[in-house]
């Protein structure tokens, strides 16, 4: 079978006259097969049959696997806490020190979970070929966070900007190494998300995050596969530093300005976002959520590069008729 071209997914989807939709969202399937997040996250064959059950019933422009942002911490020896209807979370701070930095290694793949969550990609490739499969990774910068504590590194990057940066480049690394190797599985991209960089400024989002990110799209993105960089943490101050990583396309939070966003980011690469993941999809009525869609379509509609999504990942619990009435809000606008 021959790969998909990304290429020419991204310049069909500017061209089309219709908006496509492309929600941050597994959670919901995890529910519809009656597992909890704990069983998904843990085992690779739960989160494809996830995967598959939302690929099958929504109309989705691709499918998308579990923004989890603890599997590679994990793999680098992070103690992490699992619980059942919530996603897993990095407990205590696995370097004390600078010191630490120096000796850490970087662990091979079939550390942790990582075996699972390429058995999950494996599966999904294998079977949705009606459109692309993006896997999911953390940047490097808030993998440097929560292998040495968010706090800390915030102020490990101006006391001893070289040891922030040997850490940033051991992540990095490993980032790349994990990022070959989903695309090994047959997958089509991969969603980095980069939420913590959202705290830096433009110019330190270049210095400790947009570098290295860059060196990994060089590394990995291609024709037939690409890099979606997420930074839900960008209220607007960063977007410039986004776009310097190369990345073939740009998921934003809803703590931003999409139009604003849109204006910043290439015309040959997409902008997804932005709808709340709490306030709008899992806590708002069904009509709340028709409206805030029409609302975000309506305000976007001159920028063909623009993909509707979620802000984040869906949390898990999110109605089952919010989510019908994101996907008939655009079939309402686009039929209009």
């Amino acid at each position: 079978m021959s790969k998909l071209s990304m290429r020419n997914w991204i310049t069909d989807i500017i061209q089309m006259k219709e908006v496509v939709a492309m929600p941050i969202m597994t959670h919901p399937g995890i529910e519809m097969i009656g597992k909890n997040v704990r069983d998904a996250v843990t085992d690779g064959q739960v989160h494809y049959n996830a995967i598959k059950a939302l690929c099958d019933k929504y109309p989705t422009a691709a499918s998308t696997v579990i923004m989890d942002l603890t599997v590679e911490a994990e793999a680098f020896g992070a103690t992490i806490a699992f619980r059942e209807n919530e996603v897993p979370s990095v407990t205590g701070r696995l370097l004390a020190d600078e010191t630490a930095i120096e000796s850490l290694e970087i662990p091979a793949l079939n550390k942790g979970r990582i075996s699972q969550y390429l058995k999950a990609n494996i599966l999904a490739a294998k079977t949705i070929t009606d459109r692309p499969v993006f896997a999911g990774c953390i940047g490097p910068f808030s993998l440097a966070g929560r292998l040495y504590d968010m706090s800390e590194i915030m102020m490990l990057i101006y006391i001893n900007p070289d040891a922030a940066t040997m850490l940033l480049h051991k992540c990095a690394e490993f980032i790349a190494r994990y990022c070959t190797a989903l695309k090994a599985t047959g997958v089509n991209g991969v969603v980095m998300a980069e939420p913590a960089a959202g705290l830096l400024s433009n110019e330190d989002c270049r210095q400790y995050s947009s570098v290295f990110i860059k060196e990994i799209v060089e590394r990995v993105q291609d024709d037939n596969f690409i890099v979606i960089l997420h930074n839900c943490g960008n209220t607007g101050h960063c977007t410039q530093a986004m776009v310097a990583t190369g990345a073939a396309a740009y998921h934003f939070g809803n703590k931003i300005d999409m139009v604003e966003a849109l204006k910043e980011v290439p015309a040959e690469a997409l902008a997804m976002g932005n709808l709340d993941p709490v306030s709008i999809f899992k806590s708002a009525s069904a009509e709340e959520v028709r409206r805030a869609t029409l609302a975000l379509l309506e305000a976007t509609k001159a920028y063909p590069n623009f993909v509707l999504s979620s802000g984040c990942d869906t949390p898990p619990h999110t109605p089952v008729e919010n989510i019908d009435a994101f996907f008939d809000a655009l079939k309402e606008f686009n039929n209009a």
